[in-house]
Protein backbone atom coordinates (compact mmCIF):
# COMPACT_ATOMS: atom_id res chain seq x y z
CA UNK A 1 0.00 0.00 0.00
CA UNK A 2 1.20 3.50 -0.76
CA UNK A 3 2.05 5.44 2.40
CA UNK A 4 0.88 9.04 2.78
CA UNK A 5 3.83 10.20 4.87
CA UNK A 6 6.63 11.64 2.66
CA UNK A 7 9.34 9.11 3.51
CA UNK A 8 12.65 8.91 1.71
CA UNK A 9 14.23 5.51 1.22
CA UNK A 10 16.92 5.95 3.87
CA UNK A 11 14.59 7.24 6.61
CA UNK A 12 12.03 4.52 5.97
CA UNK A 13 14.69 1.78 6.03
CA UNK A 14 16.13 3.21 9.23
CA UNK A 15 12.69 3.11 10.89
CA UNK A 16 12.00 -0.39 9.62
CA UNK A 17 15.25 -1.74 11.05
CA UNK A 18 13.98 -0.77 14.49
CA UNK A 19 10.55 -2.31 13.85
CA UNK A 20 12.19 -5.58 12.81
CA UNK A 21 13.88 -5.63 16.23
CA UNK A 22 10.43 -6.04 17.82
CA UNK A 23 9.39 -8.92 15.59
CA UNK A 24 7.49 -6.93 12.95
CA UNK A 25 7.88 -8.59 9.54
CA UNK A 26 9.10 -6.86 6.41
CA UNK A 27 5.64 -7.32 4.91
CA UNK A 28 3.87 -5.72 7.86
CA UNK A 29 6.36 -2.85 7.99
CA UNK A 30 5.07 -1.84 4.55
CA UNK A 31 1.58 -1.27 5.94
CA UNK A 32 0.44 2.20 7.08
CA UNK A 33 1.11 2.51 10.81
CA UNK A 34 -1.93 3.62 12.79
CA UNK A 35 -1.08 4.79 16.30
CA UNK A 36 -3.35 3.64 19.11
CA UNK A 37 -2.65 6.57 21.44
CA UNK A 38 -3.65 5.09 24.76
CA UNK A 39 -4.04 6.74 28.15
CA UNK A 40 -4.70 3.49 30.05
CA UNK A 41 -3.25 3.41 33.54
CA UNK A 42 -3.94 1.97 36.97
CA UNK A 43 -4.74 5.31 38.66
CA UNK A 44 -7.74 6.28 36.52
CA UNK A 45 -11.01 4.29 36.43
CA UNK A 46 -12.19 6.31 33.44
CA UNK A 47 -9.25 5.04 31.39
CA UNK A 48 -8.99 1.57 32.89
CA UNK A 49 -11.30 0.05 30.22
CA UNK A 50 -8.70 0.71 27.47
CA UNK A 51 -7.02 -2.58 28.31
CA UNK A 52 -5.05 -5.06 26.22
CA UNK A 53 -8.18 -6.94 25.21
CA UNK A 54 -9.75 -3.82 23.73
CA UNK A 55 -6.49 -2.83 22.05
CA UNK A 56 -6.27 -6.25 20.39
CA UNK A 57 -9.82 -5.92 19.07
CA UNK A 58 -8.84 -2.63 17.42
CA UNK A 59 -5.58 -4.04 16.10
CA UNK A 60 -7.40 -6.97 14.47
CA UNK A 61 -9.88 -4.68 12.69
CA UNK A 62 -7.12 -2.38 11.42
CA UNK A 63 -4.97 -5.29 10.27
CA UNK A 64 -7.90 -6.80 8.35
CA UNK A 65 -8.22 -3.51 6.45
CA UNK A 66 -4.54 -3.33 5.53
CA UNK A 67 -3.05 -1.30 8.36
CA UNK A 68 -0.68 -2.02 11.23
CA UNK A 69 -1.87 -0.69 14.59
CA UNK A 70 0.77 -0.04 17.24
CA UNK A 71 -0.01 1.08 20.78
CA UNK A 72 1.64 4.28 22.05
CA UNK A 73 0.98 5.14 25.73
CA UNK A 74 0.75 8.68 27.05
CA UNK A 75 -0.36 10.15 30.38
CA UNK A 76 -4.00 10.22 31.42
CA UNK A 77 -4.74 11.81 34.78
CA UNK A 78 -7.89 11.53 36.89
CA UNK A 79 -8.95 14.82 38.48
CA UNK A 80 -10.63 12.99 41.34
CA UNK A 81 -7.45 11.27 42.48
CA UNK A 82 -5.86 14.58 43.51
CA UNK A 83 -8.97 16.50 44.54
CA UNK A 84 -8.43 18.80 47.53
CA UNK A 85 -4.64 18.34 47.37
CA UNK A 86 -1.82 20.46 45.91
CA UNK A 87 -1.77 17.99 43.01
CA UNK A 88 -5.00 19.50 41.70
CA UNK A 89 -2.95 22.44 40.42
CA UNK A 90 -1.64 20.11 37.72
CA UNK A 91 -4.96 18.96 36.28
CA UNK A 92 -5.72 21.88 33.96
CA UNK A 93 -2.09 22.28 32.83
CA UNK A 94 -2.18 18.53 32.07
CA UNK A 95 -4.52 19.34 29.16
CA UNK A 96 -1.79 21.28 27.37
CA UNK A 97 0.79 18.67 28.35
CA UNK A 98 -1.33 15.86 26.85
CA UNK A 99 -1.76 17.88 23.66
CA UNK A 100 2.03 18.10 23.46
CA UNK A 101 2.35 14.35 23.96
CA UNK A 102 -0.13 13.61 21.15
CA UNK A 103 1.67 16.01 18.85
CA UNK A 104 5.03 14.50 19.76
CA UNK A 105 4.18 10.81 19.35
CA UNK A 106 2.32 11.44 16.10
CA UNK A 107 4.97 13.61 14.48
CA UNK A 108 8.04 11.82 15.86
CA UNK A 109 6.75 8.41 14.79
CA UNK A 110 5.48 9.70 11.44
CA UNK A 111 2.07 8.09 11.99
CA UNK A 112 -0.27 7.67 9.05
CA UNK A 113 -3.33 7.92 11.29
CA UNK A 114 -4.35 7.44 14.90
CA UNK A 115 -7.07 6.48 17.31
CA UNK A 116 -6.90 8.65 20.42
CA UNK A 117 -8.38 7.09 23.54
CA UNK A 118 -9.43 9.00 26.64
CA UNK A 119 -12.41 9.59 28.89
CA UNK A 120 -11.57 12.13 31.54
CA UNK A 121 -11.82 15.86 32.07
CA UNK A 122 -8.55 17.29 30.74
CA UNK A 123 -7.32 14.32 28.72
CA UNK A 124 -10.10 14.34 26.11
CA UNK A 125 -9.68 18.04 25.21
CA UNK A 126 -5.89 17.69 25.43
CA UNK A 127 -5.89 14.83 22.94
CA UNK A 128 -8.23 16.67 20.57
CA UNK A 129 -6.07 19.80 20.84
CA UNK A 130 -3.01 17.80 19.81
CA UNK A 131 -4.90 16.02 17.04
CA UNK A 132 -6.02 19.32 15.53
CA UNK A 133 -2.42 20.50 15.40
CA UNK A 134 -1.18 17.26 13.86
CA UNK A 135 -4.15 16.92 11.45
CA UNK A 136 -3.71 13.35 10.27
CA UNK A 137 -6.64 10.91 9.88
CA UNK A 138 -7.91 10.57 13.45
CA UNK A 139 -10.75 8.92 15.35
CA UNK A 140 -11.43 9.47 19.03
CA UNK A 141 -12.81 6.63 21.12
CA UNK A 142 -14.00 7.50 24.61
CA UNK A 143 -14.39 5.16 27.55
CA UNK A 144 -18.10 5.30 28.40
CA UNK A 145 -19.72 5.91 31.79
CA UNK A 146 -19.47 3.92 35.01
CA UNK A 147 -22.54 2.59 36.78
CA UNK A 148 -24.14 4.83 39.38
CA UNK A 149 -23.51 3.85 42.98
CA UNK A 150 -26.07 3.18 45.70
CA UNK A 151 -25.92 3.24 49.47
CA UNK A 152 -27.10 0.27 51.46
CA UNK A 153 -30.47 2.02 51.75
CA UNK A 154 -30.73 2.30 47.96
CA UNK A 155 -30.00 6.04 47.56
CA UNK A 156 -28.23 6.95 44.31
CA UNK A 157 -24.70 8.24 44.85
CA UNK A 158 -21.74 9.27 42.72
CA UNK A 159 -18.17 10.31 43.48
CA UNK A 160 -19.15 13.88 44.32
CA UNK A 161 -21.58 12.72 47.02
CA UNK A 162 -18.56 11.69 49.08
CA UNK A 163 -17.48 15.31 49.54
CA UNK A 164 -20.97 16.33 50.59
CA UNK A 165 -21.12 13.38 52.98
CA UNK A 166 -17.80 14.36 54.53
CA UNK A 167 -19.10 17.84 55.39
CA UNK A 168 -22.22 16.30 56.91
CA UNK A 169 -20.08 13.81 58.85
CA UNK A 170 -17.84 16.57 60.26
CA UNK A 171 -20.92 18.62 61.13
CA UNK A 172 -22.40 15.64 62.97
CA UNK A 173 -25.52 15.17 60.86
CA UNK A 174 -24.17 11.92 59.34
CA UNK A 175 -22.58 8.99 61.14
CA UNK A 176 -19.09 7.77 60.29
CA UNK A 177 -20.59 4.46 59.21
CA UNK A 178 -22.94 6.15 56.73
CA UNK A 179 -20.15 8.39 55.44
CA UNK A 180 -17.83 5.44 54.81
CA UNK A 181 -20.73 3.60 53.13
CA UNK A 182 -20.98 6.45 50.62
CA UNK A 183 -17.24 6.30 49.95
CA UNK A 184 -17.23 2.53 49.52
CA UNK A 185 -20.13 2.37 47.08
CA UNK A 186 -20.01 5.61 45.07
CA UNK A 187 -17.83 4.26 42.21
CA UNK A 188 -18.88 0.64 41.58
CA UNK A 189 -17.34 0.09 38.11
CA UNK A 190 -14.74 1.56 35.75
CA UNK A 191 -15.75 4.37 33.40
CA UNK A 192 -16.45 8.09 33.59
CA UNK A 193 -18.29 9.45 36.62
CA UNK A 194 -21.95 9.02 35.56
CA UNK A 195 -23.11 12.63 35.88
CA UNK A 196 -22.91 15.59 33.49
CA UNK A 197 -19.50 16.59 34.74
CA UNK A 198 -16.52 17.64 32.70
CA UNK A 199 -15.57 14.13 31.58
CA UNK A 200 -18.84 13.30 29.86
CA UNK A 201 -19.26 16.88 28.65
CA UNK A 202 -15.88 16.53 26.92
CA UNK A 203 -16.74 13.09 25.53
CA UNK A 204 -19.84 14.77 24.10
CA UNK A 205 -17.62 17.47 22.63
CA UNK A 206 -15.51 14.88 20.79
CA UNK A 207 -18.63 13.21 19.41
CA UNK A 208 -20.29 16.48 18.38
CA UNK A 209 -17.08 17.46 16.55
CA UNK A 210 -17.54 14.30 14.52
CA UNK A 211 -14.49 12.43 15.83
CA UNK A 212 -16.29 9.61 17.70
CA UNK A 213 -18.84 6.93 16.76
CA UNK A 214 -22.51 7.80 17.16
CA UNK A 215 -23.52 7.44 20.80
CA UNK A 216 -19.98 6.91 22.12
CA UNK A 217 -20.37 9.75 24.65
CA UNK A 218 -23.42 8.17 26.29
CA UNK A 219 -22.70 4.44 26.28
CA UNK A 220 -22.02 2.23 29.30
CA UNK A 221 -18.33 1.44 29.62
CA UNK A 222 -17.21 -2.11 28.84
CA UNK A 223 -20.65 -3.04 27.49
CA UNK A 224 -21.06 -5.09 24.33
CA UNK A 225 -22.26 -1.97 22.54
CA UNK A 226 -19.13 -0.11 23.65
CA UNK A 227 -16.88 -2.86 22.27
CA UNK A 228 -18.73 -2.74 18.93
CA UNK A 229 -18.12 1.02 18.83
CA UNK A 230 -14.41 0.37 19.35
CA UNK A 231 -14.33 -1.90 16.33
CA UNK A 232 -16.25 0.67 14.29
CA UNK A 233 -13.70 3.31 15.32
CA UNK A 234 -10.88 1.04 14.11
CA UNK A 235 -12.52 0.44 10.75
CA UNK A 236 -13.31 4.12 10.31
CA UNK A 237 -9.75 5.28 10.89
CA UNK A 238 -8.59 3.01 8.06
CA UNK A 239 -11.32 4.36 5.78
CA UNK A 240 -10.23 7.88 6.69
CA UNK A 241 -6.64 6.95 5.86
CA UNK A 242 -7.63 5.53 2.47
CA UNK A 243 -9.72 8.62 1.69
CA UNK A 244 -7.18 10.98 3.32
CA UNK A 245 -9.86 12.60 5.52
CA UNK A 246 -8.30 14.74 8.24
CA UNK A 247 -9.92 16.49 11.24
CA UNK A 248 -9.58 19.96 9.73
CA UNK A 249 -11.50 18.77 6.66
CA UNK A 250 -14.73 18.58 8.66
CA UNK A 251 -14.15 20.57 11.87
CA UNK A 252 -14.73 24.32 11.69
CA UNK A 253 -16.54 27.22 13.36
CA UNK A 254 -19.97 25.60 13.03
CA UNK A 255 -18.65 22.37 14.56
CA UNK A 256 -17.59 24.18 17.73
CA UNK A 257 -20.88 26.05 17.89
CA UNK A 258 -22.70 22.72 17.55
CA UNK A 259 -20.70 21.50 20.55
CA UNK A 260 -21.84 24.51 22.58
CA UNK A 261 -25.47 23.98 21.54
CA UNK A 262 -25.31 20.42 22.86
CA UNK A 263 -23.64 21.59 26.08
CA UNK A 264 -26.32 24.22 26.66
CA UNK A 265 -29.10 21.71 26.11
CA UNK A 266 -27.59 19.27 28.61
CA UNK A 267 -26.30 21.65 31.31
CA UNK A 268 -22.70 20.76 30.49
CA UNK A 269 -19.65 21.59 32.58
CA UNK A 270 -18.40 25.15 33.06
CA UNK A 271 -14.94 23.82 32.17
CA UNK A 272 -16.10 23.76 28.55
CA UNK A 273 -15.65 27.57 28.52
CA UNK A 274 -11.95 26.90 29.03
CA UNK A 275 -11.56 23.96 26.69
CA UNK A 276 -13.64 24.76 23.61
CA UNK A 277 -12.07 28.19 22.97
CA UNK A 278 -8.58 26.72 23.43
CA UNK A 279 -9.30 23.91 20.96
CA UNK A 280 -10.93 26.21 18.43
CA UNK A 281 -7.91 28.47 18.55
CA UNK A 282 -5.69 25.64 17.28
CA UNK A 283 -7.30 25.87 13.85
CA UNK A 284 -8.07 29.57 13.78
CA UNK A 285 -11.73 29.43 14.83
CA UNK A 286 -13.08 32.17 17.06
CA UNK A 287 -14.91 30.85 20.12
CA UNK A 288 -15.10 33.10 23.19
CA UNK A 289 -17.17 33.24 26.38
CA UNK A 290 -19.43 35.64 24.48
CA UNK A 291 -20.12 32.83 22.01
CA UNK A 292 -21.29 30.67 24.88
CA UNK A 293 -23.50 33.44 26.24
CA UNK A 294 -25.05 34.15 22.84
CA UNK A 295 -25.90 30.50 22.30
CA UNK A 296 -27.12 30.08 25.89
CA UNK A 297 -29.84 32.60 25.07
CA UNK A 298 -30.88 30.56 22.02
CA UNK A 299 -30.70 26.97 23.28
CA UNK A 300 -33.00 25.72 26.06
CA UNK A 301 -32.09 23.11 28.65
CA UNK A 302 -33.66 19.85 27.47
CA UNK A 303 -32.07 17.36 29.81
CA UNK A 304 -30.85 17.44 33.37
CA UNK A 305 -29.01 14.67 35.08
CA UNK A 306 -27.01 14.96 38.27
CA UNK A 307 -26.02 17.56 39.51
CA UNK A 308 -28.97 19.35 37.90
CA UNK A 309 -31.35 16.50 38.80
CA UNK A 310 -31.39 14.72 42.18
CA UNK A 311 -31.53 11.13 40.90
CA UNK A 312 -31.06 10.90 37.13
CA UNK A 313 -27.59 9.79 36.00
CA UNK A 314 -26.08 8.71 32.69
CA UNK A 315 -27.99 5.45 33.00
CA UNK A 316 -31.31 7.26 32.57
CA UNK A 317 -29.82 9.55 29.93
CA UNK A 318 -28.51 6.59 27.91
CA UNK A 319 -31.84 4.75 28.12
CA UNK A 320 -33.71 7.90 27.04
CA UNK A 321 -31.68 8.29 23.84
CA UNK A 322 -28.36 9.67 25.03
CA UNK A 323 -26.44 12.21 23.02
CA UNK A 324 -28.15 11.20 19.74
CA UNK A 325 -31.51 11.74 21.45
CA UNK A 326 -30.58 15.30 22.39
CA UNK A 327 -29.40 15.90 18.82
CA UNK A 328 -32.70 14.53 17.53
CA UNK A 329 -34.70 16.97 19.66
CA UNK A 330 -32.48 19.94 18.79
CA UNK A 331 -32.86 19.19 15.08
CA UNK A 332 -36.63 18.79 15.45
CA UNK A 333 -36.77 22.15 17.22
CA UNK A 334 -34.71 23.91 14.56
CA UNK A 335 -31.72 24.42 16.86
CA UNK A 336 -29.14 22.30 14.95
CA UNK A 337 -28.31 21.95 11.27
CA UNK A 338 -28.98 18.29 10.40
CA UNK A 339 -26.54 18.47 7.47
CA UNK A 340 -23.50 19.25 9.66
CA UNK A 341 -20.92 16.57 8.90
CA UNK A 342 -18.43 14.59 10.93
CA UNK A 343 -16.26 11.57 10.30
CA UNK A 344 -19.15 9.18 11.01
CA UNK A 345 -21.82 11.02 9.01
CA UNK A 346 -24.17 13.95 9.49
CA UNK A 347 -26.00 15.05 12.61
CA UNK A 348 -29.15 13.70 10.96
CA UNK A 349 -27.45 10.30 10.70
CA UNK A 350 -26.69 10.54 14.41
CA UNK A 351 -30.27 11.47 15.28
CA UNK A 352 -31.59 8.60 13.16
CA UNK A 353 -29.78 6.06 15.35
CA UNK A 354 -32.50 6.73 17.95
CA UNK A 355 -36.04 5.67 17.04
CA UNK A 356 -37.78 7.21 20.05
CA UNK A 357 -36.72 9.66 22.75
CA UNK A 358 -38.02 9.40 26.32
CA UNK A 359 -39.36 12.91 26.91
CA UNK A 360 -39.47 12.41 30.65
CA UNK A 361 -35.65 12.62 30.59
CA UNK A 362 -34.86 14.44 27.32
CA UNK A 363 -37.46 17.11 26.72
CA UNK A 364 -38.50 18.47 23.32
CA UNK A 365 -37.59 22.05 22.44
CA UNK A 366 -41.28 22.93 22.72
CA UNK A 367 -41.31 21.86 26.39
CA UNK A 368 -37.89 22.71 27.82
CA UNK A 369 -36.73 22.49 31.42
CA UNK A 370 -35.31 26.03 31.14
CA UNK A 371 -35.86 28.49 28.31
CA UNK A 372 -32.14 29.30 28.21
CA UNK A 373 -29.05 27.09 28.18
CA UNK A 374 -27.32 25.66 31.22
CA UNK A 375 -24.37 28.08 31.41
CA UNK A 376 -24.35 31.84 31.79
CA UNK A 377 -21.48 34.29 31.33
CA UNK A 378 -21.55 37.19 33.79
CA UNK A 379 -19.76 40.54 33.62
CA UNK A 380 -19.38 43.51 35.91
CA UNK A 381 -16.78 45.36 37.90
CA UNK A 382 -15.58 42.07 39.42
CA UNK A 383 -15.26 40.03 36.22
CA UNK A 384 -14.61 42.85 33.76
CA UNK A 385 -13.73 40.27 31.08
CA UNK A 386 -16.03 37.45 32.18
CA UNK A 387 -17.13 34.99 34.83
CA UNK A 388 -19.22 31.84 34.48
CA UNK A 389 -21.98 30.04 36.37
CA UNK A 390 -23.74 26.73 35.71
CA UNK A 391 -27.15 28.15 36.42
CA UNK A 392 -28.99 24.94 35.52
CA UNK A 393 -27.56 23.65 38.82
CA UNK A 394 -28.63 26.77 40.76
CA UNK A 395 -32.00 27.02 42.49
CA UNK A 396 -34.13 29.64 40.73
CA UNK A 397 -34.84 31.51 43.96
CA UNK A 398 -31.15 32.53 44.19
CA UNK A 399 -30.61 33.61 40.58
CA UNK A 400 -30.59 37.05 42.21
CA UNK A 401 -28.40 37.19 45.31
CA UNK A 402 -26.75 39.96 47.30
CA UNK A 403 -24.58 39.68 50.37
CA UNK A 404 -21.46 40.86 52.15
CA UNK A 405 -18.11 39.54 50.96
CA UNK A 406 -16.11 37.08 53.05
CA UNK A 407 -12.67 36.83 51.43
CA UNK A 408 -10.08 34.05 51.35
CA UNK A 409 -6.85 33.78 49.37
CA UNK A 410 -7.07 29.99 49.01
CA UNK A 411 -9.69 27.26 48.86
CA UNK A 412 -8.08 25.48 51.81
CA UNK A 413 -8.70 28.47 54.07
CA UNK A 414 -12.34 28.76 52.95
CA UNK A 415 -12.97 25.02 53.26
CA UNK A 416 -11.60 24.85 56.79
CA UNK A 417 -13.63 27.93 57.69
CA UNK A 418 -16.93 26.44 56.55
CA UNK A 419 -16.21 23.18 58.35
CA UNK A 420 -15.70 25.26 61.52
CA UNK A 421 -18.97 27.18 60.90
CA UNK A 422 -17.08 30.46 60.42
CA UNK A 423 -19.03 31.21 57.22
CA UNK A 424 -22.63 32.32 57.68
CA UNK A 425 -25.73 32.12 55.50
CA UNK A 426 -26.26 35.22 53.36
CA UNK A 427 -22.55 35.79 52.68
CA UNK A 428 -20.78 35.87 49.33
CA UNK A 429 -17.59 33.90 49.81
CA UNK A 430 -14.71 35.14 47.66
CA UNK A 431 -11.90 32.66 46.95
CA UNK A 432 -9.09 34.25 44.94
CA UNK A 433 -5.52 33.60 43.83
CA UNK A 434 -6.74 30.24 42.51
CA UNK A 435 -6.74 31.25 38.83
CA UNK A 436 -4.49 29.96 36.01
CA UNK A 437 -1.52 32.05 37.15
CA UNK A 438 -2.43 32.60 40.79
CA UNK A 439 -2.54 29.04 42.06
CA UNK A 440 -0.93 28.37 39.54
CA UNK A 441 -2.99 25.83 37.62
CA UNK A 442 -6.57 26.93 38.39
CA UNK A 443 -7.66 24.03 40.64
CA UNK A 444 -11.26 23.02 41.32
CA UNK A 445 -13.27 24.81 43.98
CA UNK A 446 -15.58 21.79 44.18
CA UNK A 447 -14.44 20.78 47.68
CA UNK A 448 -15.67 24.05 49.15
CA UNK A 449 -18.99 23.93 47.28
CA UNK A 450 -19.52 20.28 48.22
CA UNK A 451 -19.15 21.30 51.85
CA UNK A 452 -21.70 24.06 51.26
CA UNK A 453 -24.16 21.53 49.83
CA UNK A 454 -23.34 18.96 52.51
CA UNK A 455 -24.28 21.52 55.15
CA UNK A 456 -27.54 22.33 53.36
CA UNK A 457 -26.44 25.88 52.48
CA UNK A 458 -26.69 25.59 48.69
CA UNK A 459 -29.37 28.29 48.48
CA UNK A 460 -28.19 30.52 51.31
CA UNK A 461 -24.72 31.62 50.23
CA UNK A 462 -22.76 32.26 47.05
CA UNK A 463 -19.19 31.69 45.92
CA UNK A 464 -17.24 34.00 43.62
CA UNK A 465 -13.81 32.76 42.56
CA UNK A 466 -11.10 33.05 39.92
CA UNK A 467 -10.74 29.27 40.26
CA UNK A 468 -12.92 26.76 38.46
CA UNK A 469 -15.36 23.99 39.34
CA UNK A 470 -16.03 20.35 38.79
CA UNK A 471 -18.81 19.74 36.31
CA UNK A 472 -20.65 18.14 39.23
CA UNK A 473 -20.70 21.33 41.26
CA UNK A 474 -24.11 22.58 42.34
CA UNK A 475 -25.19 25.75 44.11
CA UNK A 476 -24.56 29.41 43.32
CA UNK A 477 -20.92 28.97 42.32
CA UNK A 478 -19.43 31.63 40.05
CA UNK A 479 -15.97 30.90 38.73
CA UNK A 480 -13.40 31.82 36.08
CA UNK A 481 -13.48 35.46 37.22
CA UNK A 482 -11.21 37.23 34.75
CA UNK A 483 -8.91 39.10 35.10
CA UNK A 484 -7.83 36.95 38.03
CA UNK A 485 -6.46 38.27 41.31
CA UNK A 486 -2.85 37.42 40.42
CA UNK A 487 -3.04 39.74 37.41
CA UNK A 488 -4.57 42.57 39.40
CA UNK A 489 -8.22 41.94 38.59
CA UNK A 490 -10.72 43.71 40.79
CA UNK A 491 -11.44 40.46 42.64
CA UNK A 492 -8.07 41.08 44.37
CA UNK A 493 -9.36 44.39 45.76
CA UNK A 494 -12.52 43.11 47.46
CA UNK A 495 -12.59 43.49 51.24
CA UNK A 496 -14.63 41.68 53.86
CA UNK A 497 -18.04 43.30 54.19
CA UNK A 498 -18.18 44.80 50.67
CA UNK A 499 -21.61 44.16 49.16
CA UNK A 500 -21.66 41.92 46.08
CA UNK A 501 -24.68 41.67 43.80
CA UNK A 502 -25.33 38.68 41.50
CA UNK A 503 -28.04 38.58 38.85
CA UNK A 504 -27.80 35.45 36.74
CA UNK A 505 -30.61 36.37 34.34
CA UNK A 506 -29.22 39.85 33.80
CA UNK A 507 -25.70 38.35 33.51
CA UNK A 508 -24.20 40.77 36.03
CA UNK A 509 -21.65 40.41 38.83
CA UNK A 510 -21.04 43.69 40.60
CA UNK A 511 -19.19 45.00 43.62
CA UNK A 512 -20.85 47.87 45.46
CA UNK A 513 -17.63 49.89 45.47
CA UNK A 514 -16.89 52.92 43.27
CA UNK A 515 -14.22 52.92 40.57
CA UNK A 516 -12.44 55.67 42.49
CA UNK A 517 -12.30 53.58 45.65
CA UNK A 518 -11.03 50.56 43.71
CA UNK A 519 -8.22 52.63 42.23
CA UNK A 520 -7.31 53.90 45.67
CA UNK A 521 -7.17 50.32 46.97
CA UNK A 522 -5.04 49.30 44.01
CA UNK A 523 -2.27 51.64 45.18
CA UNK A 524 -1.71 49.50 48.27
CA UNK A 525 -2.39 46.12 46.65
CA UNK A 526 0.32 43.47 46.97
CA UNK A 527 0.10 40.35 44.84
CA UNK A 528 -0.04 37.00 46.61
CA UNK A 529 2.49 34.71 44.92
CA UNK A 530 2.17 31.01 45.66
CA UNK A 531 5.18 28.71 45.18
CA UNK A 532 5.55 26.74 41.97
CA UNK A 533 8.32 24.72 40.36
CA UNK A 534 9.03 23.10 37.01
CA UNK A 535 6.03 22.63 34.75
CA UNK A 536 3.80 24.82 36.92
CA UNK A 537 6.34 27.64 36.68
CA UNK A 538 6.31 27.39 32.90
CA UNK A 539 2.52 27.24 32.84
CA UNK A 540 2.22 30.34 35.05
CA UNK A 541 4.62 32.23 32.77
CA UNK A 542 2.99 31.40 29.45
CA UNK A 543 -0.69 30.58 30.06
CA UNK A 544 -3.50 32.89 29.04
CA UNK A 545 -6.38 34.02 31.25
CA UNK A 546 -9.51 31.98 31.85
CA UNK A 547 -11.23 34.35 29.42
CA UNK A 548 -8.91 33.00 26.72
CA UNK A 549 -8.80 29.30 27.46
CA UNK A 550 -6.10 29.22 30.18
CA UNK A 551 -3.65 27.67 27.73
CA UNK A 552 -0.02 28.01 26.72
CA UNK A 553 -1.14 27.37 23.14
CA UNK A 554 -3.27 30.44 22.51
CA UNK A 555 -0.78 32.54 20.53
CA UNK A 556 0.48 29.92 18.12
CA UNK A 557 2.78 32.35 16.30
CA UNK A 558 4.38 33.59 19.51
CA UNK A 559 8.19 33.50 19.43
Amino acid sequence: MELHYPWNEESLDHRNALLYAMGISEEDAERPIIGLINTWNEMNPGHYPFDKGLIQEMKDEIYAMGGLALELPISGICDGICSNTPGDRYTLPARDLVSSEVETVAELNCLEGMIIMATCDKVVPGMVMGALRVNIPTVMFTGGYMAAGHTRTGRMITLTHGKQAYAAYIEGSMSEEDYKDVIRHSCPTPGACPFMGTALTMCGMAEMLGLSPHGNASVRSQSGKWHEMAKAAARRVMEAWKENIRPCDFIGQQSFENVIRYMMATGGSTNSILHVPALARQIGCDITPDTFDRLSREIPVLNTIYPSHPTYTMEEFDAAGGLPGVVKELIAGGKLDPASKGLFGTLKDKADTVSEVDHAVIHPVSDPIHEQGGLAVLKGNIGTDSAVVKFSAVAEEVWKFSGPAHCYDSQDDAWNAILKDEIKPGEVVVIRYEGPKGSPGMPHMETFMAAVLGKGMGSSLALVSDGRFSGATGGLAIGHVSPEAYEGGNIALIRDGDMIHIDVEARTLTLDVSDEELEERRKSWKRVTKPATGWLQLYRKYCTSAHRGATVYWDLDQE
